[in-house]
């Protein structure tokens, strides 16, 4: 079974990182699932979900909405002794969705400063995958050299930038095409879109 370690980060586009929740549960994943303070504040905004309060009453919500048991896992943001801090305990692969320019800025820098940092330190450090999915427009400069440096450092830079190709008939279909996107990234099938020529 592999692990993926999935954080929402305070840019908007709180979706995307719940549809790849749902896909990667759906493939029998193991997920731990991380938020920053402002990624909950946006998935409120966006969503309606309230996944405020202690880690045990976060991870409980959490639970309750992806329809899920123990495969589901979470900490909380200032733990730097949970698992995912430890190279030891890496999982397979890490997507930051949505990635906000701070956490960009934070992560190029390697300051580790709180868990999703850490956890993004270590699955580089450790030769792992790690995709970021900023949404964001338009970059600044700031914001390109952070993300080439990252790229450099082995991270995937996978932007939120849905097509059109495939006809999309709702807003889903946006969504589903970048969760497709990340996915690939990860090396797992899907279906969520239909490919060129396909």
């Amino acid at each position: 079974m592999q692990h993926i370690l999935v954080a929402m980060t305070g840019a908007s586009g709180a979706i995307y990182g719940l549809r790849l929740v749902e896909e990667l549960l759906a493939s029998k994943c193991r997920v731990t699932l991380l938020s920053s303070r402002s990624g909950r504040q946006v998935l409120a905004h966006e969503t309606g979900l309230d996944w405020q309060g202690s880690v045990e009453q976060r991870l409980d919500k959490m639970r309750k909405h992806f329809q899920c048991g123990e495969q589901l896992t979470h900490y909380a943001e200032d733990d730097m002794f949970a698992p995912p801090a430890s190279g030891s305990a890496a999982p397979t692969a890490m997507v930051v969705m949505p990635c906000s320019m701070g956490m960009a800025g934070r992560l190029a820098s390697g300051t580790s400063d709180d868990l999703i940092e850490r956890a993004a330190d270590v699955t580089l450090k450790e030769g792992r995958s790690l995709l970021l999915v900023p949404r964001e427009t338009p970059l600044s400069i700031i914001h390109l050299e952070n993300l080439l440096r990252l790229a450099r450092a082995g991270a995937r830079i996978v932007p939120a930038m849905p097509a059109f190709y495939q006809q999309p008939q709702s807003m889903a279909d946006l969504v589903d095409f970048v969760v497709g996107k990340v996915l690939d990234g990860l090396g797992m099938k899907h279906e969520l879109y239909r490919r060129w020529g396909g």
